[in-house]
């Protein structure tokens, strides 16, 4: 069955591409708009009115709001013990559990058993373990669970939220919304830090492991196993499919054709193509790369993000440090114009603070995906005995892409428009005049660079697809994880899966920014939904797991102090 399907796809494709006359991207283009448009007015309901406040927005900030302060501002309290974490400082812990933390014989380190039944002491510990989640039996050998490193996870997750959401989301946030946007995506941005680690926590929690090793994890393992806890087994059912339904449209919009979609833009622009089918050529390059990485499984993804994501971070980084330090007397007045705008915009079309701040979340919310739970996939994969370690280390994401990169790409936008290039607001939809050239999304960024780095058209294309091609290779796992889920675990499922994502690749890179965009925000702001609702029954289980991993850490290294 697999070989006529990958028959019938590499007779099929070539001649979708190169059948037409004229004017494929367009035509493309006009067959994904009505589903861009269906989906985008489905999700995105309001629950106020001018300005106008989608519903979802609403739950994704209210939540992050309520985590933060629940769990006592964990993305500040523990973003030490985060970094620890993910340096391995930890590991032996993690590695070991209860037999690192009590002697062989299972007593504890340090401790004065002179006038206690040693049997007796066993029996305690073994209850508190059980009641804190542990299988005495396994508990010895659970810690070969999983399949990544503490930062293999985190490189897999952070490709996936560190793309081009922080090059082109925040030229469109700023061309929308002004400067002012780029305030409220920091702090959207520091709230997402605590639901990334509600949910990052939740996915270690919760996740199956098959008799090969294979982790399969996320929010529809953990609706499904904890409603089911909780006497909801029927509503944790329900909310897992639609959470995986919604979870394989994202990573056909959000985490894939999205990305595809500004890597065209600027490799277009870089070789000045203008052939009508140029956009679906460079999709199906596109497509042949990510194939030959996703073919390898979670494995294969992370030894490719845990190379590829610290270097393009790194080179993106130190171009963005260059142009502000360069013009570094502008910094304060643009830092100025953030904080002042956020509460004043003048962008045309924004009108009010709400608008302002409208866009801003939005943006940070669609680059962080703190709430959607996408991350918690790829999290959960991770070689450790404390579901709570990596919600740690899963804060770090949203610090990492939006307060850091997205600030920085933010600044020089700012800077570079000091010279009044360009209006704030652009046409409302995203686009703005520079030199009379309309502009959207990269294309700004990359005008922004060129005034800055000679050469930096190259570099930053070079920068965009490298970005879009880490995001997609794991959003394709995001996404398979989810196949499986509904379709089961057998090699046709994943190849149908496979050949669909692909296939997303080059519709993205052929239809408009517009089209594309609007359905990929849909596609990631609706699995909000479902993981919610998981969120909300769970987070006990999340505080508990935190108060076991946190004594388990105050324990040893008690111990090693007396």
């Amino acid at each position: 069955m697999k070989y006529k399907l990958l028959t019938l796809f590499t007779f099929l494709f070539p001649f979708l591409i190169f059948s037409q006359e004229v004017g494929l991207d367009q035509q493309i283009d006009q067959a994904f708009k009505p589903i861009s448009d269906f989906f985008s007015a489905v999700i995105f309901f309001n629950v106020w009115h001018d300005p106008d406040i989608p519903f979802v927005l609403v739950l994704l900030v209210g939540s992050a709001l309520f985590f933060t302060i629940y769990f006592g501002f964990p993305n500040i309290r523990f973003f030490g013990k985060a970094i620890n974490t993910v340096r391995g400082k930890y590991e032996d812990i993690e590695k070991h559990g209860a037999q690192n933390l009590y002697g062989e014989d299972g007593i504890a380190q340090g401790q004065d058993l002179s006038n206690v039944d040693i049997e007796d002491h066993l029996v305690s510990m073994e209850n508190d373990l059980a009641v804190s989640g542990d299988i005495i039996d396994t508990i010895r050998d659970e810690s070969t669970d999983g399949e990544v490193s503490h930062f293999q996870a985190l490189a897999t997750a952070v490709s996936g939220t560190v793309g081009n959401g922080n090059i082109a989301g925040v030229a469109l946030a700023i061309a929308l919304g002004g400067p002012g946007a780029t305030f409220w995506m920091i702090v959207c941005g520091l709230l997402g830090m605590s639901t990334k680690f509600v949910e990052c926590t939740l996915g270690v929690q919760y996740r199956d492991v098959g008799e090969d090793g294979t982790v399969y994890g996320g929010p529809m393992y953990y609706i499904s196993k904890g409603l089911k806890e909780r006497g909801f087994k029927t509503l944790g059912k329900v909310a897992a499919v639609i959470f995986a339904i919604f979870c394989i449209g994202g990573s056909f919009g959000g985490g894939n054709a999205a990305q595809s979609n500004q890597a065209t833009i600027v490799i277009k622009e870089l070789f000045n193509w203008q052939s009508t089918a140029a956009g679906a050529i460079v999709g199906l390059v596109l497509a042949i790369l990510v194939g030959v990485i996703i073919i390898g499984g979670i494995k294969r993804i992370a030894q490719v993000t845990e190379k590829v994501v610290p270097f393009m971070a790194i080179m993106y980084v130190v171009a963005c440090l260059y142009i502000i330090l360069s013009n570094y007397t502008l910094v304060d007045d643009a830092i100025a114009l953030i904080v002042d705008e956020a509460f004043k915009p003048t962008a045309i079309g924004v009108g009010s603070l709400i608008g302002v701040l409208l866009v801003g979340f939005k943006r940070a919310a669609f680059s962080n995906e703190a709430g959607a739970g996408s991350a918690s996939i790829a999290h959960s994969a991770v070689r450790t005995k404390y579901s709570a370690s990596e919600g740690l280390v899963a804060l770090l994401e949203p610090f990492i892409d939006t307060v850091v990169i997205c600030s920085m790409t933010a600044i020089v936008i700012i800077i570079f428009n000091f010279g009044g290039a360009f209006t704030y607001g652009g046409d409302g939809s995203g686009s703005v005049l520079i030199d009379g050239v309309a502009y959207e999304g990269a294309g700004i960024t990359a005008v922004a660079f060129a005034e800055y780095i000679p050469y930096s058209n190259v570099f930053l294309t070079i920068a965009v697809v490298l970005f879009a091609v880490s995001t997609m290779i794991s959003w394709s796992y995001y996404g398979l994880q989810s196949w499986k889920y509904l379709f089961g675990r057998g090699k046709t499922a994943d190849i149908v899966y496979k050949l669909l994502f692909l296939t997303f690749i080059v519709i993205g890179a052929a239809a408009s920014m517009k089209s594309i965009w609007d359905f990929s925000d849909a596609m990631i702001f609706a699995m909000v939904f479902p993981n919610m609702v998981g969120l909300f029954f769970l987070f006990p289980v999340v505080k508990k797991q935190l108060t076991r991993y946190l004594d388990a850490i105050k324990l040893k290294y008690d111990a090693i102090d007396n």
